[in-house]
């Protein structure tokens, strides 16, 4: 097995740039051409869209667009090029949201990842994913193919059973939820039955540092991937454990919630993924998940951007006084004043009643300035603190819930 998945994870960053432009203009046009995206996406020139900087001047499509999309064109809202006929899967996440799969070669580029895993030709993988209606699991099947492993396509539940044929087939690898694979090897050791699995590609679920070591002092490599079932896989774990490397066929930005205005180098926002896949071209898709980019280059080799991984979720809307307070009206709020660098809204409680203090960046002096902008945006009243520039968090939140519910 190669150490790399291909020559692309090891470009430098001009031959990524330069690619860049070829790809976003074609994709962009694409998108463009579909009826699902309707005027979102009128008016630009997509020949003129060639980096990450251009996709900022983009509007985000956020899950509540596609939600509201397929409602009015079943069952992918007008935002593939293909037919539903034309793939060879049709998928149905909560909400319900519909996902289109194909089965051309690495069509959800998860072989990047279990390559990186150490998985290949002689591997048979255990398949914990689930393979009704969800794609989870024909998405970790298309990466083991890609890398030329067998498959044993386990599913969910039935752990006696997956504990008996993991041995009986001599699996080597497992796919699916962390958490899971305790649970088969722990009921292996109560049967007395030896198993071979030493590499582990896990996702869907936190990875905790004690459930990793747990598995290396079982003799168990667990690295995990970042992936949605809408664009497939993001970002990915390597042997160097130092972040994420970004997928090679996906742009990735980091944005303040509620908007689509990217981030400082290194401050945490919501990711935003542009695929350049050709079937299913979603562009700025908010995932409402939040990371930061982690300077630097990898010490494993591969040479793209890298992502600190799964930090919390980016919508965190919150009821204060009756009333929604959202992401986006703080960013209305920032937007309104030139001075203010950014904000945070504070939900509390004063004996049985919710209190909601806006915290503001600026250099400004008086927090009578911003009064009637915070009654304004957010629809009540609230006192207001003014902090340095840079003093707030940077932990991606602009709201925070510190109400107990105990």
């Amino acid at each position: 097995m190669s150490r790399f998945f291909d020559d692309l994870e090891t470009r430098s960053a001009d031959e990524r740039a330069a690619a860049l432009t070829v790809a976003l203009p074609k994709q962009i046009a694409r998108a463009q051409g579909l009826p699902g995206y309707g005027d979102a996406l009128k008016g630009f020139d997509a020949a003129k869209i060639r980096s990450v900087e251009d996709l900022a001047t983009l509007p985000v499509l956020r899950k509540s667009d596609l939600s509201r999309a397929q409602e009015a064109d079943y069952p992918f809202g007008g935002l593939t090029t293909k037919p539903a006929s034309g793939f060879a899967h049709i998928f149905q996440s909560p909400g319900p949201i519909y996902e289109p799969g194909g089965i051309e070669h690495d069509w959800w580029r998860m072989g990047r990842f279990l390559n990186a895993c150490g998985i290949g030709k002689g591997d048979i993988v255990q398949n914990c994913f689930g393979y009704h209606l969800t794609p989870a699991g024909m998405i970790f099947e298309s990466g083991a193919r890609a890398v030329g492993a067998a498959v044993l396509p386990a599913g969910t539940g039935q752990t006696e059973l997956q504990a008996r044929a993991a041995h009986d087939v001599g699996v080597t690898a497992y796919s699916g939820t962390p958490d899971y694979l305790k649970v088969i090897l722990d009921k292996a050791e109560a049967m007395g039955l030896a198993l071979k699995i030493t590499k582990a590609a896990v996702g869907g679920g936190a990875l905790f540092p004690s459930l990793r070591q747990e598995y290396a002092d079982r003799g168990i490599a667990c690295l995990q991937s970042y992936a949605t079932a809408d664009l497939g896989n993001i970002a990915y774990e390597t042997e160097a454990m130092e972040g994420m490397i970004v997928d090679e066929s996906v742009v990735v930005e980091i944005v303040r919630p509620g908007t689509g205005d990217p981030v400082a180098p290194g401050e945490v926002g919501e990711v935003v993924v542009t695929t350049l896949n050709p079937d299913y071209p979603l562009i700025r898709f908010a995932t409402g998940d939040l990371s930061a980019v982690l300077a630097g280059q990898s010490p494993c080799g591969r040479t793209n951007m890298r992502i600190k991984g799964w930090m919390g979720r980016a919508d965190q809307t919150t009821k204060i006084k009756g009333m929604f307070v959202r992401p986006e009206q703080v960013a209305q709020l920032v937007a309104k004043h030139a001075d203010i660098v950014k904000a945070r809204v504070i939900a509390g409680r004063d004996g049985e009643m919710d209190t909601m203090t806006v915290q503001i960046e600026t250099e400004a002096q008086s927090p009578d300035a911003y009064a009637a902008s915070v009654v304004d945006v957010l629809k009540m009243k609230g006192k207001i603190q003014l902090v340095a520039p840079g003093d707030l968090p940077n932990d991606g939140k602009v709201i925070e819930d510190q109400r107990s519910y105990d």
